[in-house]
């Protein structure tokens, strides 16, 4: 069984940590994971453009010049779309771009998203990050123990830590994110994962519970 090496916050490796690509995906979907991440960009969107169709534009609606005789095109009024300062033809207008997969499929991406920086070797497990006080530089100096520091970096955690949180929030390029709030783009946006073997645990388990969950159950017979 292939294993990842298991650090402290000192960068020092302690341990390993055995695990399968099966244990977290079954397979990996590039189509699933790219209709995962266009839908989370989307939700993502304001919707709030908007501009000014030609009743909306500021000007006088009478006709610019008489109909024939002045060798020009014939045209009407100044603030039609085909001239310049006039409103727009097909006018934008605010609208949601907002919509939803089915839950499940987003589930398994979330599991595709994980499994595939695990094969690309993008995923760093940490033994344990536990501060006694809300402190920046303790984190920043673990990142760069890790040797992860200056890039994009995601650090996930088994469950919400306030003082994780806000040690980590003003360093550039990091995030922090619990399991339970995990989805594929947080994953695969990142350059790298640090990700604590509490939280590891804690994303086999929902693995786990997923294929148990899709499995048949047979009748037994006496």
């Amino acid at each position: 069984m292939p294993s990842l090496p298991i650090f402290d916050t000192t960068g020092e490796k302690v341990g390993s940590y055995d695990i399968e690509l099966t244990d977290i995906a079954p397979r990996i979907s590039k189509q699933l994971l790219h209709d995962a991440v266009v839908m989370y960009q989307a939700n993502l969107r304001q919707g709030t453009h908007r501009t000014k169709a030609r009743g909306e534009v500021a000007g006088s609606t009478k006709k610019m010049y008489r109909q024939k005789g002045t060798g020009n095109a014939r045209a009407g009024h100044k603030r039609s779309g085909v001239r310049r300062g006039g409103g727009h033809i097909h006018a934008k207008r605010p609208r949601d771009y907002s919509y939803r997969l089915n839950r499940k499929a987003l589930q398994l991406a979330t599991r595709m998203a994980f499994a595939s920086k695990i094969q690309s070797g993008q995923v760093v497990i940490l033994n344990e990050l536990a501060l006694a006080e809300v402190k920046t530089k303790a984190v920043a100096n673990t990142l760069k123990a890790l040797k992860v520091y200056g890039g994009s970096t995601l650090i996930t955690i088994a469950s919400l830590d306030d003082k994780v949180y806000k040690s980590a929030r003003n360093i550039e390029k990091v995030t922090v994110s619990p399991v339970s709030e995990l989805n594929a783009l947080k994953i695969l946006s990142p350059k790298r994962l640090v990700v604590t073997k509490s939280a590891m645990d804690a994303i086999k388990e929902k693995a786990a519970q997923a294929k148990s969950a899709k499995a048949p159950s047979g009748d037994t017979a006496e």
